[in-house]
């Protein structure tokens, strides 16, 4: 499965989730580090539903950018 994560910049580092998996969110310093702990957040995500007998999200979430004129 392909997850979309969402990747923010703060002045202390990175922070993502994942809109199609509720709940599931990370922090770190880097970019990097960010993609790799959001990709072991999501299989830990999925573990877990798995375990608790609950269904798990089909990927659904899209991305797009718009140019805008910010004159």
């Amino acid at each position: 499965m392909r997850y979309m994560i969402v990747i923010e910049k703060s002045e202390s580092g990175y922070g993502a989730h994942v809109p199609d998996l509720p709940g599931c969110i990370v922090v770190g310093e880097s970019k990097e580090e960010v993609l790799q702990l959001a990709k072991e957040a999501v299989e830990f995500h999925i573990e877990s539903l798995r375990e608790a007998g609950e269904e798990i999200p089909p990927p659904s979430s899209e991305s797009e950018f718009v140019d805008v004129d910010a004159a």
